[in-house]
Formats: C-alpha cells, sequence, structure tokens
C-alpha cells in the first residue's frame, strides 16, 4: 500500500508540474495582411502572466512595401506620436528611439511568409494597452488591437 501511496504522489507533483508549466505561459497567433489589419485585435490577460505573440505576415508585396511587427505600447503612452515617430525610424526597424521607454514588447519585422514572435511579461498594471503595427502608414489605416490587462 505504501507503494501505490508514493507513485500516486510521484504521479500528482508530475501532473501539477506539466500543468503549471503550460499555465505559465501561452502564445497569442496573429497574422497581419495586405490590408494593413491584424486578424486578433484584443487579447486578455493576467498581470504578470507570460505570453508570446506571434506574428506571421501573408503578402505577396516585397518586405521593403509591407512588413508588420506588434509594437506593444505602455498604457499612457500617445500613440499617434509614437506612430508618427516610428514612420521615421527605418534604420530602427520602425521603433522611434526617443520612445524605447513605452515599449512593453515589440517583435521585429516579418515580410510574407515571414513569422515573427516576442515573449514578455504581461505589465502588473490593471488597464489597456494597444498595440500597433509601426511599419509606415499602418496603424492610421487600421493596423491596430488592444491588450486588456485584468
Amino acid at each position: 500500500m505504501k507503494t501505490l501511496t508514493k507513485i500516486t504522489l510521484i504521479l500528482a507533483v508530475l501532473f501539477t508540474g506539466v500543468i503549471s508549466s503550460a499555465m505559465a505561459q501561452r502564445t497569442i497567433e496573429i497574422i497581419g495582411t495586405d490590408n494593413m489589419k491584424f486578424d486578433v485585435t484584443t487579447i486578455e490577460a493576467t498581470p504578470g502572466e507570460e505570453i508570446t505573440i506571434k506574428l506571421t505576415t501573408k503578402s505577396q508585396i516585397p518586405k521593403q512595401a509591407m512588413a508588420h511587427n506588434v509594437v506593444v505600447l505602455d498604457k499612457d503612452t500617445e500613440v499617434d506620436a509614437f506612430a508618427n515617430a516610428s514612420a521615421r525610424a527605418r534604420d530602427n526597424e520602425y521603433l522611434a528611439p526617443d520612445y524605447e521607454d513605452q515599449i512593453v514588447a515589440a517583435t521585429g519585422l516579418a515580410g510574407g511568409g515571414e513569422t515573427v514572435e516576442v515573449t514578455f511579461t504581461v505589465p502588473e498594471d490593471k488597464g489597456d494597452y494597444e498595440y500597433i503595427c509601426s511599419f509606415p502608414g499602418h496603424y492610421a489605416a487600421g493596423m491596430k488591437g488592444i491588450l486588456t490587462v485584468k
């Protein structure tokens, strides 16, 4: 009977570890297209949760003319100003250097058929955090979403 109890306890510990690991991180898959939209525009998360945003671009247009990224911004960021400044930051993959402290997470740029991702810890401060594509003109065309931390 003692052996059965030990085996049950070991299995319970292993099973709990597997569940904890699976819950520790989740992946949000987003597709960006030539119509300058994300197919996922809302993400809900809990404070301190670790998530991965995985972006795939579906496009037939060359990367120099059509690439996408996902940039999660601090909730107090002036998003229009960030997008405008980023449009001029070609050498920095369209991420405005003056706003680096306001970027929660950012993927690299993905051209047609490419996938990029970023893993980050969700901010502890509850609220809405806008995410955008900072490639020139894409945010203005509506390529954005909201990460709600609650």
